[in-house]
């Protein structure tokens, strides 16, 4: 087919595409698909410098379209977009889960509505309803609300009123849950081995409580769940999108698909083959461009959608109802962008974040270990640095070591990933304890259990360090090591920052 061909299909196809870009400015091709019929653009990390180039760059794409779906995945958390350059000013899922103060989560996905809606973005990939039932979970981790199904159906559903009330549009996801998985989607595809009952007690009533909360859109997972369909995975599963999500639960807002390039679907059936399996099933639209980000992929999906629908593998109707259900998304999105939300703001401004962030922090400290608490001296830091899913930016900063050397000057510090232990003790006696000789040890680590390697490592500082103080960044899983034991249940900047005013002793209002 030539893109002259079938212009009315090939408006239908543009509808459902939410492609992303390079660059800080919009791209000619962006322009021109626009004009074409693409309805939605989704923001990368890539794509953002600073509040006053994102407005100017989202002004640009209004200019186009005024009712153009802006969308990106800002969790807030360690998933950050907006901040991915210098670390989240606000904590994540986890740390607002376990503080349970609903009354919080609402002030932090208000303040990230604010933001959003002052720099022109209408929809947010936000919040993940994924129960976090298992914790050696590599892709969902501290981006959950938590382990228990009530816990985190209240925050989800306080985190959609948030962001919602300052006028911009959640996004529940990983529909049907992505909670209890040991693999990662962005590579493999992952099972979900629950049956049905227990799915309906423990995965879906986050995604029941934020449709209650007026919800407006809503993303599912790429990963197989045999017991609603033992064939596809649920992003491409017309018993999952359709009659479940549709029929069952009777979800009448818009359905994304996370990143059909993620290899949970992409290695199996192609990038095309899953944008068109995905419309098929009931997808409303097709996110791509995370990592293939060409003007080429969106011809080719577009192509793809359209050839689908002339050889018969997906109805016209189908895409056509897509195409209708992204119009009157972006319609709605529009009017509320020019009309309605809350004035946008400077990330952090508010103080919420960092109120949130030390009133999550959790203290173990055994009182018959011989160390200093609030810590005297000045310390040498240790963080065990692991690979992380590519949900997270690839430099998005983390850790305790320079909020605390501004805390207390003179603080050394030393980051080791897996490649720099495989020198086993003499590596961790050279580069880790002899710089602390005579001072205290602050050791960080992040998601120690799922990490073999940082178990072990941690295991041998703290044998040759009884006095050390351990700060866990990730989801905390087994015994406390150390003489102090700190979880932040988050690794962004400010839940850090509160780890470094706490073992500093400069604690400040919670």
């Amino acid at each position: 087919m030539t893109e002259s061909s079938h212009p009315r299909l090939l408006r239908w196809a543009h509808s459902v595409l939410q492609p992303g870009f390079e660059g800080t400015t919009v791209p000619d091709w962006v322009r021109r698909r626009i004009s074409e019929g693409l309805a939605s653009v989704v923001l990368f990390g890539r794509n953002i410098r600073g509040p006053e180039q994102v407005a100017g760059l989202t002004a640009t794409l209004y200019a186009e379209n005024p009712d153009l779906v802006v969308a990106v995945d800002e969790e807030a958390g360690d998933v950050t977009r907006l901040e991915a350059r210098t670390g989240a000013s606000r904590p994540g899922n986890l740390a607002l889960g376990t503080l349970d103060d609903i009354d919080v989560t609402e002030q932090v996905a208000r303040d990230v509505g604010r933001e959003l809606h002052g720099l022109g973005i209408t929809l947010n990939y936000a919040p993940s309803a994924d129960v976090n039932t298992n914790p050696l979970n590599p892709v969902i981790g501290v981006r959950s609300f938590g382990a228990r199904p009530d816990v985190v159906s209240r925050h989800a559903a306080a985190w959609v009123r948030g962001l919602q009330s300052a006028g911009v549009a959640a996004c529940a996801k990983h529909f049907p849950g992505h909670g209890d998985t040991v693999v990662d989607s962005h590579l493999g595809l992952p099972q979900v081995s629950a049956d049905a009952g227990t799915l309906a007690l423990t995965a879906l009533p986050p995604f029941i409580a934020a449709m209650d909360a007026g919800v407006r859109a809503v993303m599912t997972a790429h990963l197989l769940v045999p017991a609603y369909d033992d064939r596809w995975p649920a992003t491409l599963s017309r018993p999952v999108v359709g009659d479940l999500l549709r029929g069952e639960l009777g979800f009448t807002g818009l359905i994304v698909t996370d990143a059909v390039e993620m290899g949970a679907v992409a290695d199996r059936y192609g990038v095309p083959g899953a944008a068109v399996r995905a419309v098929a099933a009931g997808a409303d639209a097709v996110c791509v461009g995370g990592g293939n980000a060409a003007e080429e992929t969106t011809a080719r999906l577009a192509d793809a959608l359209v050839n689908a629908v002339l050889d018969g593998r997906l109805p016209e109707r189908r895409l056509a109802g897509a195409a209708g259900r992204v119009r009157e998304f972006a319609g709605w999105a529009g009017a509320l962008r020019r009309d309605g939300g809350t004035p946008g703001g400077t990330p952090g401004t508010s103080g919420i974040g960092l109120v949130a962030a030390r009133r999550a922090v959790h203290i173990h400290h055994k009182p018959d270990r011989d160390t200093e608490f609030p810590l005297v001296g000045t310390p040498h830091v240790v963080e065990l640095s692991p690979a992380t899913t590519p949900a997270i930016d690839p430099g998005t900063p983390w850790g305790v070591a320079e909020p605390l050397k501004t805390l207390c000057p003179g603080t050394t510090s030393v980051r080791l990933g897996e490649h720099q232990l495989q020198g086993g003790d003499e590596v961790l006696d050279r580069l880790a304890l002899r710089p602390a000789d005579g001072r205290p040890l602050v050791v960080v680590v992040r998601n120690a259990a799922r990490h073999g390697w940082m178990t072990r490592a941690l295991a041998g500082l703290v044998r040759r360090r009884p006095d050390a103080l351990v700060v866990e960044m990730g989801v905390p899983a087994g015994e406390r090591p150390g003489a102090v034991y700190l979880a932040t249940y988050g690794a962004t900047r400010v839940s850090g920052i509160a780890a470094a005013e706490i073992l500093a002793g400069r604690t400040g209002p919670s």
